[in-house]
C-alpha cells in the first residue's frame, strides 16, 4: 500500500495518553467500538520503531487491543510464523492478512502457516490496478474480477478463511456496488466466503448517500476501517486520525445504528511515526466519538 498523508501528532502527547490509559474510560466491553473489537492495521511496515513480532504483540497488549490486521512487505516473509506465534502468546487475534493477488508459492506458504497454527484470518485483497481497464465495464468486468478472485477464495475456504474485497487500487473496484456484483457472481458458482472490507479513507462518495450505500453493502460486510474524514467526503484526503475530521462521526453513527457488529480497524500508514503513538491517537478520537454516540442513543 502507498503511504498517505496523515495529520501531524505530538509524540509526547500521544505517549502521555498511552501511559495514563485514560482512553479506557470511554470503552464499553461488547460494544461495536470497544477496544476488544478494534484491530490495529498497517503497523508492520509502517512503524518508525520497526518492531519485530514479539515487540509488536507486546505493544498491542499494552494498548489493550486484542486484534491485528497484518500488512507486510517482502522482508517480513521469514517472520510470518513468528508473528502468528507471538500473537498467540499474547492472546491477540489475527483478524486479517493482506493477501497476494494470486495463488503463487508465497500465497501457499501463508495458507500453510494458517493451517499449521490453526488461525483463520480474513484475507484482504485490493483491486487489480490498471488490469481492470482492459475489460469494458459491466458484466464482462464483473466476470473478469470474479475469475481473478475465485482461486483465492477456494484456497481460503480450505483453511477456513474468508476473503475481503478491499476498496483500493482501482476506481471501479473501489465502488461497493461493483464489489457486491462480484460477490453475487461468485455466489452463483457456490463460492460463499467472499465479503467486503469497507475503508473510510478509500471511499469518496457523498455523505448524504452513505446511509443507503451502507444498507446495500451491510449483508456482505466483514470489516470496517475508520479514518478522519473531511467535510466533503468526495474529496480524498488520505489517512487521518479518527476524530480529526468533520464527517467520520456521522458515518460511524450510521454503522452503529445499522446493527452491524464486525471487526473495526484503526490505521497507521506513516513509516515515520511510532505505531504505538498513532494507535493511541486513533483510540483517543474513537473513544471521544463513541462516548458521544452512546450518549445520543
Amino acid at each position: 500500500m502507498k503511504s498517505r498523508p496523515i495529520f501531524s501528532v505530538s509524540t509526547a502527547l500521544a505517549v502521555a495518553y498511552f501511559v495514563s490509559h485514560s482512553y479506557m474510560a470511554a470503552d464499553a466491553p461488547g460494544d461495536l467500538w470497544s477496544h476488544d473489537n478494534i484491530a490495529a492495521w498497517c503497523i508492520v511496515p509502517y512503524d518508525a520503531k520497526k518492531r519485530g513480532p514479539e515487540e509488536r504483540a507486546q505493544m498491542l497488549e499494552q494498548l489493550g487491543l486484542k486484534k491485528l490486521a497484518y500488512d507486510w512487505r517482502q522482508e517480513h516473509v521469514e517472520t510470518f510464523d513468528a508473528e502468528i506465534e507471538a500473537l498467540q502468546r499474547h492472546h491477540i487475534e489475527l483478524t486479517a492478512w493482506w493477501f497476494p493477488l494470486g495463488t503463487d508459492p508465497l500465497a501457499k506458504k501463508i495458507l500453510a502457516s494458517f493451517k499449521q497454527h490453526d488461525v483463520h484470518p480474513q484475507l484482504w485483497i485490493p483491486g487489480p490496478g490498471n488490469q481492470a481497464l482492459n475489460t469494458p465495464e459491466g458484466p464482462a468486468r464483473v466476470d473478469a474480477q470474479a475469475n481473478r478472485i475465485r482461486a483465492v477464495a477456494q484456497a481460503a475456504a480450505e483453511v477456513g478463511c474468508k476473503v475481503g474485497l478491499y476498496n483500493h487500487r482501482e476506481p471501479w473496484f473501489e465502488e461497493q456496488d461493483n464489489q457486491i456484483a462480484i460477490i453475487e457472481r461468485l455466489r452463483r458458482d457456490g463460492i460463499n466466503n467472499v465479503g467486503i472490507v469497507f475503508n473510510f479513507h478509500h471511499w469518496h462518495g457523498s455523505l448524504d448517500q452513505f446511509p443507503a450505500l451502507f444498507k446495500r453493502m451491510q449483508p456482505y460486510l466483514i470489516a470496517v476501517n475508520l479514518n478522519g474524514m473531511p467535510a466533503d467526503t468526495t474529496n480524498y484526503t488520505g489517512v487521518n486520525f479518527v476524530g480529526t475530521g468533520q464527517s467520520e462521526q456521522q458515518m460511524m453513527k450510521v454503522v452503529q445504528e445499522s446493527g452491524w457488529r464486525g471487526p473495526v480497524g484503526i490505521i497507521n500508514e506513516r513509516a515515520d511515526l511510532d505505531a504505538a503513538d498513532a494507535l493511541a491517537r486513533n483510540l483517543a478520537g474513537l473513544d471521544r466519538i463513541a462516548k458521544e454516540l452512546r450518549a445520543a442513543k
